[in-house]
């Protein structure tokens, strides 16, 4: 009899810890790092209310989390100290060795790098850049910068000196201007110039497409969890409003998506031109 009331008081005790864990699990708050794409008043602006809706859509509670700059977002998905994280693909490559982040949301478009001269410069090929100035807004940018420059030496041999100048607007001015002789930047970016300045440019070159910035969960978030975020944020899009907010990141029609996806991009040889902090 002692023991089988001793049995049934453990089954009990082990119940209601299991009860227990559970409750506590499901009102975990999640960080939700956001790669500082944007200075940040600009960048809580745009993510808060995205948050707030998938909050409504899952019953889940997120924080959101970035950092100053990317080197020290960097070392936050490193450390594995983000739940969910939207970041770069080549953040994924590093936070999947570093912690097992794994993608489960894109944008259905892809990243394409562009190399942009002045409308009527005399450059034609890329060959012709060879010890020439090109603007790159920071060493780590991933289409403008990081592949871009992997393409200029590895796959077309041309030597140039690179100049940072921090933003993708200030690329562009630099190419237009004449201030240097090309400039790195992205497709999305580009369109988001003022038209005069778009008048001023040509594209010379396209890099390789990517996969765009993935939203990624840390191995210990549940499937769960993980799924509810990528069903809501697919449904948001499908309403008018939520599509608007997540065109502002943006994340035009975001897709599931897994690791597979970006795998290819280890072979780019990318590591030679990451700059570390």
């Amino acid at each position: 009899m002692k023991k089988l009331i001793f049995s049934l008081s453990l089954f009990i005790y082990c119940l209601l810890s299991l009860n227990s864990h559970h409750s506590a699990n499901a009102s975990e708050t999640y960080t939700f790092g956001i790669v500082p794409q944007f200075e940040q008043r600009k960048l809580y602006s745009r993510w808060k209310p995205i948050i707030e809706e998938l909050e409504k859509r899952t019953g889940l509670t997120f924080r959101i989390a970035t950092a100053l700059t990317i080197p020290k977002f960097e070392k936050e998905f490193a450390k594995g100290n983000f739940d969910f994280a939207y970041m770069n693909p080549y953040h994924l490559l590093k936070a999947n060795k570093a912690q097992g982040y794994i993608p489960i949301l894109r944008c259905s478009d892809p990243i394409k790098g562009i190399l942009v001269v002045k409308k009527d410069s005399q450059i034609k090929e890329l060959s012709e850049l060879n010890g020439k100035t090109i603007a790159f807004p920071s060493p780590n940018a991933l289409g403008a910068s990081l592949l871009m420059r992997a393409d200029l030496e590895r796959l077309y041999n041309v030597k140039f000196s690179p100049l940072y100048v921090k933003t993708h607007s200030s690329v562009y001015i630099h190419a237009a201007t004449g201030l240097t002789d090309a400039g790195g930047g992205i497709d999305k970016t580009l369109q988001e110039q003022e038209q005069t300045v778009r008048d001023a440019l040509r594209i010379l070159y396209t890099t390789r497409p990517m996969p765009s910035h993935p939203i990624s969960t840390h191995p210990r978030v549940p499937r769960e969890h993980a799924n509810k975020v990528q069903r809501a944020m697919i449904e948001m899009n499908n309403t008018k409003e939520g599509n608007e907010l997540l065109s502002k990141i943006p994340i035009n029609e975001p897709i599931p998506t897994t690791f597979e996806d970006y795998k290819h991009m280890l072979g780019w040889g990318l590591d030679a031109y990451w700059k570390k902090d």
